[in-house]
């Protein structure tokens, strides 16, 4: 039993996705953590901050070291962030190379560069799933645009409509959130400021070093950002306006099954007392899911009330929540893609 559906042994097969939560792992942190501390060491290298040879055996640990995960889980209880461990762990094995790791640094650079790093890789999930279903409904749309259905205001019969209208209004808005998330992870960005975003063990040469870093990760330069979340904020509110858009599809789809005659679908859902249903499971979950995530935006809007220079309780409540949103989301993405391959048939049957 877990706390979540996401990864729950029995649920996640309705709400499960092993690739998103692949990139929310435990072992894609520690990697991506990793991958920060071995590109920090050689850009300082490569201006002559640290050796050279501190900088190739960092970067030789980092590619392989496996932490003690238990001793990470008992340090997270005292220090709150896992990276003071970690950091001491890496130490143990670099010997006289010791000091030249995480030089500059603090354990929120880490962490949040981290997130970057597999929320870019999320999006590029995200941005194929989304092309995906928007192919799929146009290739049901140039099978069955022209059938007629009947159109519905404030959920009465109102005039005759086409299936193309129907479908477009499905596939429009996912049209333009693909624009936003491509949009969105070029500009996922580096953080790199120290222990209150100065840089301050670097002077004037602090810019340079963390644009340089920002390349190597393969990440946007910008000036440290560990105070200011909104852009963590707009992320979120991209995963709940896709399952918001995905869940009108759903929400549509259980209707037109409903009122009978206006779709045929494949694969639904089986039930236990009536044995002749078809349940349609994928458009319902649709619509849960887009309500989950609405209500997790709130969530995230709260943390943006980040006091001072750096908060504990602001940072702590995005782990909670945003990780969450990436389910619902990857969970929406996947279904949608089903559903749509379910359709066999749209359009009203003649009387």
């Amino acid at each position: 039993m877990t706390y979540s559906a996401f990864d729950h042994p029995i649920l996640s097969g309705l709400f499960g996705d092993p690739e998103i939560a692949a990139l929310f792992s435990v072992d894609a942190d520690i990697t991506a953590m990793l991958a920060f501390e071995a590109a920090l060491a050689r850009v300082q290298a490569a201006r002559s901050l640290i050796p050279d040879e501190a900088a190739a055996e960092i970067t030789h640990l980092c590619a392989s070291f496996s932490p003690d995960k238990a001793a990470l889980g008992r340090a997270v209880a005292s220090d709150g962030v896992v990276i003071p461990e970690l950091v001491r762990q890496i130490r143990r094995s670099l010997g006289d190379n010791a000091a030249h790791l995480h030089v500059g640094a603090t354990s929120q650079d880490v962490i949040d560069t981290s997130l970057m790093l597999r929320l870019k890789a999320a999006c590029g999930l995200v941005l194929a799933r989304l092309s995906s279903i928007i192919d799929a409904m146009a290739a049901l749309e140039s099978r069955d645009g022209a059938a007629a259905l009947m159109g519905y205001t404030r959920m009465q019969a109102a005039i005759p409509i086409t299936a193309a209208d129907r479908i477009r209004s499905w596939r429009a808005p996912l049209e333009r959130h693909r624009l936003r998330m491509s949009e969105i992870q070029a500009t996922l960005a580096i953080q790199f400021g120290g222990a209150a975003g100065t840089l301050e063990k670097f002077g004037t040469a602090g810019p340079a070093l963390r644009s340089a870093l920002a390349a190597e990760l393969g990440l946007a330069d910008q000036p440290q950002w560990h105070s200011q979340r909104d852009g963590l904020v707009e992320i979120a509110g991209l995963f709940s306006l896709i399952t918001g858009s995905l869940g009108k599809f759903g929400q549509d789809i259980a209707l037109m099954a409903e009122s009978g005659g206006e779709i045929t679908l494949s694969g639904g859902g089986g039930s236990s007392a009536m044995p002749h249903k078809q349940n349609p499971v994928a458009a319902e979950v649709l619509v849960s899911l887009a309500r989950f995530n609405a209500v997790q935006l709130s969530g995230m809007h709260q943390s943006l009330v980040h006091e001072q220079e750096r908060s504990g309780a602001a940072w702590t409540l995005e782990w909670l929540i945003l990780p969450q949103m990436a389910g619902a989301l990857a969970a929406s993405l996947k279904l949608a893609l089903s559903l749509t391959g379910q359709i066999t048939r749209i359009g009203r049957t003649a009387a």
